[in-house]
């Protein structure tokens, strides 16, 4: 079909724009994708090559999404416009361009429990000691992954404060003698070759350029874009109110609410009319996001006609009886094939609420599958029985490659309280001293060749390292997963679900390889038979038709600001908790429920960092969360969920 067949409003005007910059605020369930794929197919049908477009997004379920359209337009060459990530992209610029070369560095992307090892590393100084604890180098790890621009008027690249230098001195020393890159310089180490070399053929590479959820985007990204764009027509999409990463990697809702004020000539867009959600969780979502001070004045008006959704408010006297009786509800309500559990999300800001509503569902034989962030490498590193699956995979890596200097340090580490710091400094300190590489020293130390005073834990370790790999050298592909991931062990059956199959041909490097890329980077499934749990954060471009969201508690939604923060950034940190709200009840195209707990074990809520409140020692109080008390007259009154569970 031609691009613009059946189009009309501002769906047309996106499409037959030739302005640039076109900025296109695009509120939730509103038709961006479907705006952009036809702008798309236009170009492509009056003859831009399609190797010289490029779609950006901030995930890769948005590039798997976006793909997908932009494919079944059936336009010639639309399998052939570049799509992904900006960290993608940018990796390959690095690797193409022989940059990580030049520098001396390799793409071996660091985990999130390698991070650990690395800034219990950083914790060590020399001379130049910095008084800060763990928390306060990973907060200063955040800014360094954004290029040090904390804020949105900063320019991105370079450390101006004396304790940043120092960290990035040292922070740059780790990774170099450990091999290793963290995902977030990616962006800074392109931004720095675009910069140096103004003749790149990156640099007019692309002559349309289309930017999917630009709010995601920190000023590191930004100007990244601003760049690789200086010749080419661009195209940013996204919406304030869904900046859900402002704390998390300094993504400003201003990114592009002010973007005009950094571009001159900018064209707007708007794309306001909701599609997705029904009317009445339209209105509950414009009352929620008005609270916001600090964003421009615009509501999300709903698609005419749109029918109204079923909404309830409910509150349990427990997380047990919360999640048997939601368990109860949705078992009732599939077996009644009046609920499709490929088409039901379950959020939540905890996962220790997600894994019981999961554990629920499977005893009633729905199946559910969790989703949060590196679930299956749980486990604190400093106590061997509950770091299992992290040593499994760090032995993977040193078998696939035996100088893996990042896995080789973290199973130095593991089963230590300090995880071994201070011992590893010292070993580090010698090979700095002595020219001579981390292995080894540690080879010729356990051969008392050398002494290195003091590391004697690590020596212990690194024996036993040798002991292991020389019984898994001697086995097959199949013995050594079988080893490493047991099929009788719980925490294994997740990763065995990656590994699949092996056949005669599998290697350990394509093992690693699949198991790093599905936890770096991973698939978030959207056609599925299976109910879905994951946090609210994970929702982001995701819809259902049933929507759930367990753990509306003080504490969890909002989670309180940092209590030495400025009044302003308490106040910014409310809004971004609110704006995560309004992502997560907008994923709902039918239903929506809203639960909460009236009482949380003082354990588990100091766990989850949970507000309660009462005398009793075993037993706290909780508040439901404020947010629920902004969505306006079209939210129901809060049902107790044990009575409502009767009635169903």
């Amino acid at each position: 079909m031609a691009w613009d067949d059946n189009l009309r409003g501002p769906a047309l005007n996106i499409a037959a724009s030739n302005d640039s910059p076109l900025r296109v605020v695009a509120g939730p369930g509103t038709g961006k994708t479907y705006a952009l794929k036809r702008r798309v197919a236009r170009f492509l049908e009056i003859g831009v090559q399609p190797e010289n477009i490029l779609i950006v997004t901030f995930t890769r379920v948005a590039a798997q999404d976006i793909e997908k359209e932009i494919n079944e337009l059936n336009v010639p060459g639309a399998d052939r416009v570049v799509k992904g990530t900006l960290h993608s992209l940018c990796l390959s610029i690095l690797i193409e361009a022989h940059v990580l070369e030049n520098i001396n560095r390799k793409p071996r992307m660091l985990m999130e429990y390698e991070k650990r090892f690395l800034l219990e590393d950083l914790g060590i100084y020399d001379n130049d000691e910095i008084a800060e604890n763990y928390y306060d180098r990973r907060r200063r790890l955040l800014a360094f992954e954004a290029a040090w621009a904390r804020e949105q008027n900063q320019i991105p690249g370079w450390p101006t404060e004396h304790s940043d230098r120092t960290f990035q001195n040292k922070l740059n020393s780790w990774l170099i003698i450990h091999e290793g890159l963290l995902v977030g310089e990616i962006i800074s180490l392109t931004l720095g070759y675009l910069r140096t070399n103004p003749h790149c053929p990156e640099m007019a590479r692309f002559t349309h350029i289309l930017v999917d959820e630009y709010q995601d985007l920190n000023k590191a990204e930004q100007h990244l874009i601003d760049l690789i764009s200086t010749n080419a027509l661009l195209t940013i999409v996204g919406d304030e109110d869904q900046s859900i990463y402002e704390e998390f990697r300094y993504a400003h809702p201003e990114g592009i609410s002010h973007f005009n004020e950094e571009h001159a000539q900018t064209i707007d867009i708007p794309l306001a009319e909701c599609r997705r959600c029904p009317s009445n969780i339209v209105s509950m979502a414009n009352n929620l996001i008005s609270n916001n001070n600090f964003r421009e004045d615009r509501e999300l008006a709903p698609y005419p006609h749109i029918n109204q959704g079923e909404i309830y408010l409910l509150q349990w006297d427990n997380l047990e009886n919360e999640s048997s009786g939601i368990a109860d509800y949705l078992s009732q309500k599939i077996n009644a094939n009046e609920i499709d559990p490929g088409k039901t999300l379950i959020l939540t800001p905890r996962r220790q609420i997600g894994y019981l509503i999961r554990d629920e569902l499977r005893r009633r034989n729905i199946q559910a599958i969790s989703f949060f962030q590196e679930e299956i490498l749980d486990g604190n590193p400093k106590i061997i029985e509950e770091s299992r699956a992290q040593q499994s995979l760090s032995l993977l890596k040193i078998m696939n490659s035996r100088i893996d200097r990042v896995a080789i340090r973290c199973w130095l580490g593991f089963g230590s309280l300090s995880l071994r710091k201070i011992e590893y400094h010292r070993l580090i300190d010698y090979c700095r001293q002595n020219t001579i590489s981390i292995n080894d020293a540690l080879e010729l130390a356990i051969d008392n060749r050398i002494t290195i005073p003091r590391i004697s834990g690590l020596l212990v370790r690194f024996r036993e390292l040798k002991a292991i790999i020389g019984r898994l050298e001697i086995m097959s592909v199949e013995e050594i997963v079988n080893e490493l991931f047991p099929t009788n062990e719980e925490w294994s059956v997740p990763f065995r679900a990656i590994i699949g199959n092996i056949d005669n041909t599998t290697t350990l490097r394509q093992i690693t390889h699949s198991i790093e890329s599905s936890i770096i980077h991973p698939e978030m499934p959207i056609d599925v038979n299976y109910v879905r749990i994951m946090s609210l954060h994970k929702s982001k471009g995701l819809t259902a038709d049933n929507v759930i969201i367990l753990g509306c508690l003080a504490g969890l939604l909002p989670n309180p600001p940092k209590e030495d923060d400025s009044i302003i950034l308490q106040n910014r940190h409310m809004e971004e908790q609110r704006r995560l709200f309004y992502v997560a009840i907008t994923r709902a195209k039918c239903k929506l429920i809203l639960s909460s707990v009236i009482t949380l074990p003082r354990g588990l809520a100091h766990k989850m960092r949970a507000v309660v409140y009462g005398t009793d020692p075993i037993i706290g109080t909780t508040r439901a969360s404020p947010f629920l008390s902004e969505l306006g007259s079209e939210s129901p009154n809060t049902q107790i969920g044990e009575d409502w569970i009767q009635n169903i």
